[in-house]
């Protein structure tokens, strides 16, 4: 997703392919450096804001071993601190399933209100996740998906294919009609349905205006993994116009390379839309010239599902007297143009 002139235009781009160790505890108060996704957490300012009934929820997601993974917990953290009736019970980030079926376990046992659960695997947690549905306990699942409806109440996802359609729309657009550009790919773990379908986004819009991948490799969404592929790509590509990265944290290692290189001949998109990114972007003195974001707030918004569907609440936005049983949140492009719009949500690689 010329470059973008403004916020509003980066998400129209984005929107026209967008559906809409167990360790328990209250959460704390926690003050936001500004610099990530809390920075942005707030309430709504609207009647669903007024203090309900006592709502306990039971957060649980994977290691915060990427900027990404700690954003969304950290997120999540600070949008339950934004209402007085909310009690969040986080368990400690685990990339273990049994460790992660164990913690919801445990919050069955507890009997809490309601789960936000992003879970390590989709599949693997399926079985827990319907089985807190089955007593009764409200599950709001997100990002990555269960294997079967009736797992969850509500599930929020981002746009994977989405973000590379923002991505080779972008590409289409600076390109301005030119079909002999030359793009390469630095995708994720090529395994992940969510890598796949952010290159099958990004080879559809490339195709609708005649241009294609010509140098593709995968990466491990890994500082390390994002070096050593694309030094390979480097020298196996002598000529670059586009170069799209799927991963803002691998893409440290990206960049690691291209300077190693001295290759600064094309215009580098990112993918998740960290905050370094931004700034290097808003610097203006490298290759990187925008970044698909893929909302770092999806456990935050979560969290505010779980207080509405809970205290028999709706969104108040919406005629539907239901909350929706599946929200997709928009994968708009970040450019020197709208960065300020989008830093402060930001997270840190």
């Amino acid at each position: 997703m010329s470059t973008i002139p403004s916020r509003r235009r980066g998400l129209a781009v984005a929107g026209a392919f967008a559906a809409a160790t167990l360790v328990l505890g209250a959460c704390t108060n926690s003050s936001s450096d500004g610099d990530d996704t809390s920075a942005a957490v707030t309430k709504s300012g609207t009647d669903n804001d007024k203090s309900g009934d006592k709502v306990v929820i039971g957060f649980s997601a994977p290691a915060a071993d990427h900027g990404w993974m700690g954003a969304i917990t950290k997120a999540a953290v600070a949008q339950a601190e934004q209402y007085d009736d909310v009690e969040l019970k986080v368990a400690e980030g685990t990339n273990d399933v049994n460790l992660q079926i164990s913690q919801v376990e445990t919050f069955i046992n507890d009997k809490v209100d309601a789960i936000v659960l992003l879970p390590f695997d989709g599949a693997a947690m399926t079985q827990v996740a319907r089985k807190a549905m089955d007593a009764g306990i409200t599950v709001v699942n997100v990002d990555r998906e269960f294997d079967s409806p009736f797992a969850a109440r509500t599930t929020v996802l981002g746009d994977n294919y989405g973000m590379g359609v923002s991505a080779g729309t972008f590409v289409c657009e600076d390109a301005k009609g030119s079909k002999d550009k030359v793009v390469a790919e630095i995708a994720g773990i090529d395994s992940l349905p969510l890598t796949q379908e952010r290159s099958q986004g990004f080879e559809d819009a490339l195709k609708a205006c005649g241009l294609d991948v010509d140098n593709r490799v995968a990466a491990e969404f890994t500082v390390e993994s994002g070096e050593k592929v694309a030094s390979n790509l480097l020298q196996a590509a002598p000529k670059i116009d586009y170069l799209w990265n799927h991963d803002d944290d691998q893409g440290v290692g990206v960049l690691a390379a291209i300077n190693n290189a001295n290759r600064d001949e094309f215009t580098m998109i990112g993918g998740a839309g960290s905050a370094d990114v931004m700034e290097a972007i808003k610097a203006g003195d490298s290759v990187l010239k925008a970044t698909v974001v893929y909302p770092s707030t999806q456990a935050a918004d979560g969290v505010k599902l779980a207080r509405l569907l809970v205290q028999d609440k709706s969104l108040s936005d919406l005629a539907e007297i239901e909350v929706p049983r599946q929200l997709k949140l928009a994968a708009p492009v970040v450019t020197a143009d709208n960065v300020d719009t989008y830093l402060p949500s930001a997270f840190r690689s």
